[in-house]
């Protein structure tokens, strides 16, 4: 299993945005940049990832599982634009800030902390160990 982090902004696509949509998910469209897009290809069903709120909050929010591997983005015609389907699994117990990640050295190396503006990104295992902890949610 792989692990991920999915970025949005709260007042576009909240996290309870994405608990409303249930088992069935959401597509996790519109993302116009290559890493990123690169990224999603490589996910599996069943990969977990962070729900992350960007802009205002800057935090961790909860915890998401691939549901459809990569296909084509349907908010664009153009094949070059791929998305994946993602539906919440559980909240946070706690947030876990940007701030509270950068401040934690065992995270010095976090895709997080060293590009925060990369909208899809990976985290590796014992990332993911570390911010489930800190946010007192099971991993």
């Amino acid at each position: 299993m792989n692990y991920w982090l999915f970025k949005s902004e709260a007042d576009v696509w909240s996290w309870d945005n994405q608990v409303a949509k249930g088992e069935a998910g959401e597509e996790w469209d519109g993302v116009r940049n290559y890493q990123a897009r690169n990224f999603m290809r490589q996910m599996k069903l069943g990969d977990l990832g962070f729900f992350y709120h960007s802009r205002a909050e800057k935090e961790i929010v909860g915890i998401v599982e691939v549901c459809a591997e990569a296909h084509q983005d349907s908010s664009t015609e153009e094949a070059r634009w791929e998305c994946v389907d993602i539906k919440a699994v559980r909240p946070f117990t706690t947030p876990v800030t940007l701030a509270m990640c950068k401040s934690d050295p065992r995270l010095a190396e976090m895709v997080l902390v060293n590009n925060s503006r990369l909208s899809v990104q990976p985290v590796s295992a014992e990332e993911w160990a570390i911010v489930c902890a800190l946010g007192a949610t099971d991993a």
